[in-house]
């Protein structure tokens, strides 16, 4: 698989997985009547069937990373190749701010609009990292013991996480950046987005480093030394794992 065709499947999965996030948010905040927590949980259905069919679509072609902080997990364990790390994180953002675009504009909002959303505080950061751990978490663990079951495993734990966690979850850098732009449900002031990505990424230093000592990679032929060969790609969804068509 090029590497163009895998970035175009990382974009387009940020996209709709942000399509899904805001979109679903907004119609569940209009059809809730107030009540926050129907809103809610309508948001995170949405969100968890959304995010399970996504992974589903793309993992076999990009390995639907969708998330900056799984992209620098995998090339933490030799999984992606240093050069294309920044490529993945770049089209990641980019798409994620083009599915909050297509959001509004399917609800007639302005195409951006800074959120005033405050959430900010130990609390919070807490919770951003304790999110993103253990998603990580279930990433490794699952793809590398039942690789079958881990977009079904994504899925169920951020559609828990939404509610165990202070901050509902955002595990995510790129979905953080993006959701400053959304002055809506799912919004985030955008001086509150540095203080979550930063929790994020510890958390997801911290996963890697456990996970990966409790779950250690199997030696297989397509490895050189213990790393990915090159010419391999990572594959998040544990559904497949092709060999990268040279450029």
């Amino acid at each position: 698989m090029t590497l163009a065709r895998r970035l175009v499947a990382e974009g387009l999965g940020s996209a709709l997985l942000l399509a899904v996030v805001v979109g679903s948010g907004i119609m569940a905040e209009r059809l809730a009547g107030g009540n926050v927590a129907i809103a809610l949980l309508a948001n995170t259905i949405a969100t968890g069937a959304g995010l399970v069919a996504l992974i589903l679509m793309f993992g076999t072609l990009s390995g639907a990373h969708f998330n900056p902080a799984v992209t620098l997990s995998e090339a933490w364990q030799g999984n992606v190749p240093a050069r294309e790390v920044l490529p993945y994180i770049a089209v990641q953002v980019v798409g994620a701010f083009a599915g909050v675009a297509a959001a509004h504009g399917m609800f007639g909002e302005a195409l951006f609009c800074a959120s005033t959303h405050v959430r900010t505080g130990p609390a919070q950061w807490w919770s951003e990292c304790v999110a993103t751990f253990g998603l990580l978490g279930v990433i490794i663990g699952c793809s590398r013991s039942r690789p079958a079951i881990t977009p079904f495993a994504v899925g169920a734990y951020i559609t828990a996480a939404y509610w165990f966690t202070a901050s509902t979850s955002f595990a995510n850098p790129a979905v953080t950046l993006a959701r400053s732009a959304s002055n809506t449900f799912a919004g985030i002031r955008p001086a509150d987005a540095p203080g979550f990505i930063l929790a994020q990424l510890a958390g997801a230093a911290a996963a890697t480093l456990l996970f990966c000592w409790l779950y250690p990679a199997a030696p297989a032929a397509a490895t050189v030394g213990g790393t990915v060969a090159p010419g391999d790609f990572a594959d998040t969804a544990g559904l497949t794992h092709l060999p990268e068509a040279s450029e």
